[in-house]
């Protein structure tokens, strides 16, 4: 009998595994429901509260030797798990994130396994695999489908034939909005893209992209449906692009990843909701990321950064020629300190142009002595590099200009998301790490979590930020101010967005124009003010030059007085494309930004989701009377914050408003 019964709880356990091969998959709070299907090929789909989100879409990978995962399936076991803890966080914008989930894993006989994890606010899967040997991956599966042609943002790369590899791309793009079926066929978008489905809103991205390439999307069927498309591995790839700086990718293998036998994939991630203002603090990129890799991370000192090159070192009134010379760095170095600004940058040019050798600089610095009088004064250096000089230097460079006082590094000019350019990525912030340096990716993808496992790596570029002012003509035709209030409910939710805000001269549209000499932004002061609060960006520069700073010092010292990682994160309001209201708190103090498009319009403040008991006082920059016609018309004032908690951000076009509030 007790024979019987073991075999009978037996068959119970395995029951799953081997009847339909059908699954659901719960999310904690039960409204949003993954349905998996196993059999003939291996798809999944979405419901939240009954409607469905994500119509049947199949996954799987095709393995080089003619073998598909994910088709033909025989499955071995099912194991269901649940989750509820806490991670702490690391130079964030929370000090821990929740993680709290469902998951569902399927081994399959043929040695590799699914893993979909369902969360409150989206689904996640990846595969794992356990072969005895090393395998070639020729591509991905990933489909994302959908009941309908809805709307969608997308940020597309260049088209087939601009240049010879559609995959070579500085990920600054502003978002196509056109219905799935008008996707572009020549063309790919990098994710995040956002799909507004008729009660949702849908962001595709991903997390935990490790020796595999990053994911692009494509259309090429004009359906009701994405696909995930990957850059295949370099073949051959020469120096050249600007300045001989990138690597150009002349021709690539017929696959996209060397994986080894055991590999986990980067998670695939389908966030959902009714509300998109969730998305603004966002946590799923950095939860499912790798755990650190540096015990030790005291030595890694988030700040604020003096940038040189948005402002052309323009510097007025001073007894030397500006420019890429010791005087003007020193100059600089001399600001920061008296501001308590953390850092200077050299940008690009202290180098020997084409040289490809970081240890060759122009004359007319001397790197030793700015490097010198910078540390003496509490100031630390960034030097900015390309690609091409550090590619397969990583060791010299790193243990040389560490030696030499040096904090970190601005690469720049990656330009791709190929296996091989995120393997680069990976070793040259192991390698900065075991020098103590920090490194500041341009030019470069988006951030999948990189900055969870790495945390030296400090941030991203991956956002057409207002370096782009100086010079495109379309800056204005492309309506960057629209796109300013895209990207916390798209880029930002994939991590650290450095957009490099700061701009003292700015302007309408009618004003407006681009300058390399003399650059301005698009919209209010207080709009880039604003964005220091609203942009989550660890490394946040200060565009300007010294020179605007100290004329406006008003504004400049409200600037050097932000943090950079916060411990508390709140979404207040906001409407993808119109508006958007933030807050973040740093110890006892709030700090409120408010941005908005180019209608005028009065944003109400719920104040009492951010603050508890007593009086609280609030430091005020918001939009002059006159600032609709002269951007730089703003009022700062100090005002009490009522008890009824609530205040109105009063917007001019493309206009902005920030608070500082702390208690009586």
């Amino acid at each position: 009998m007790k024979r019987l019964l073991l075999i009978a709880c037996a068959l119970l356990l395995c029951a799953e595994a081997f009847a339909a091969k059908s699954y659901k998959l719960v999310s904690p709070n039960g409204k949003l429901e993954v349905a998996i299907t196993a059999e003939p090929k291996l798809s999944y789909s979405i419901l939240c509260d009954g409607e469905m989100v994500l119509a049947p879409s199949q996954i799987g990978l095709k393995i080089h030797s003619g073998v598909t995962i994910g088709e033909s399936v025989k499955v071995k076991r099912v194991k269901r798990t649940t989750v509820n803890t806490t991670i702490p966080t690391k130079f964030y914008f929370r000090d821990e994130i929740k993680d709290h989930y469902n998951a569902l894993r399927i081994d399959f006989a043929q040695n590799y396994a699914v893993e979909f994890r369902a969360y409150d606010e989206g689904v996640v899967y990846r595969f794992v695999t356990n072969f005895k040997n090393d395998f070639i991956l020729e591509t991905e599966i990933a489909e994302f489908a959908f009941a309908k042609d809805y709307k969608g943002y997308f940020p597309y790369t260049n088209k087939t034939g601009t240049r010879k590899d559609k995959y070579f791309t500085s990920f600054e793009s502003w978002y196509r909005i056109c219905e799935l079926s008008r996707f572009d066929k020549e063309c790919v978008a990098f994710v995040p893209v956002l799909i507004e489905h008729d009660n949702y809103g849908v962001c595709i991205l991903e997390s935990d992209v490790e020796h595999y390439p990053g994911m692009f999307v494509s259309n090429k069927a004009g359906a009701m449906a994405l696909c995930g498309e990957f850059a295949p591995m370099p073949d051959r790839v020469v120096v050249g692009g600007h300045n001989k700086l990138q690597g150009i990718v002349e021709s690539r293998k017929p696959y996209i990843a060397e994986c080894k036998a055991k590999t986990n994939t980067p998670w695939r991630i389908v966030l959902i909701t009714k509300d998109k203002n969730e998305w603004l603090d966002s946590d799923m990129v950095y939860r499912l990321a790798s755990p650190s890799r540096i015990e030790d991370t005291s030595w890694i000192k988030p700040g604020k950064v003096a940038w040189e090159w948005w402002n052309h070192w323009g510097l007025t009134g001073v007894p030397f020629k500006a420019g890429i010379n010791t005087q003007t760095y020193n100059y600089y170095v001399d600001f920061a300190a008296k501001y308590g600004i953390e850092y200077v940058i050299l940008d690009e040019g202290w180098a020997v142009k084409y040289a490809n050798d970081l240890t060759q600089v122009v004359p007319e610095i001397d790197l030793k002595a700015i490097i010198e009088n910078a540390n003496k004064k509490g100031v630390g250096i960034i030097l900015w590099a390309g690609y091409n000089a550090v590619k397969g230097k990583e060791e010299e460079v790193c243990r040389h200009f560490a030696e030499m006082g040096v904090k970190g590094f601005k690469v720049d000019f990656l330009d791709r998301d190929d296996a091989q350019m995120v393997d680069f990525q990976y070793k040259l912030a192991e390698v900065a790490a075991k020098y103590k340096l920090m490194i500041d990716y341009h030019g470069c993808p988006k951030p999948t979590g990189m900055n969870r496992t790495w945390p030296n790596v400090i941030n991203f570029e991956a956002v057409l930020g207002l370096e782009n002012a100086k010079f495109r003509n379309g800056y204005k035709k492309f309506n960057s101010v629209e796109y300013d209030l895209h990207i916390p409910y798209l880029r930002m939710v994939a991590g650290p967005m450095d957009y490099t805000q700061g701009a003292m001269r700015n302007a309408n549209k009618k004003c407006f124009y681009s300058c390399n000499t003399a650059p301005m932004s698009l919209g209010t002061r207080c709009r880039q003010l604003a964005m220091y609060a609203i942009y989550f960006s660890p490394f946040a520069m200060l565009c300007d030059s010294p020179s605007l700073y100290e004329r406006e010092a008003e504004c400049t010292k409200f600037i050097a007085e932000f943090p950079t990682v916060w411990n508390e994160t709140v979404t207040l309001d906001g409407h993808i494309g119109d508006y958007v209201a933030m807050a973040r708190r740093s110890g006892d103090t709030w700090y409120v930004g408010v941005m908005g498009d180019w209608t005028p319009r009065k944003v109400e403040l719920d104040l009492s989701k951010i603050l508890g008991e007593g009086n609280y006082v609030a430091e005020v920059f918001r939009d002059g009377l006159n600032a609709d016609r002269l951007g730089e018309d703003y009022i700062h004032e100090t005002v009490e914050v009522p008890a009824s908690r609530k205040m109105v951000a009063e917007l001019a076009p493309a206009g902005g408003y920030v608070l500082k509030i702390t208690k009586k």
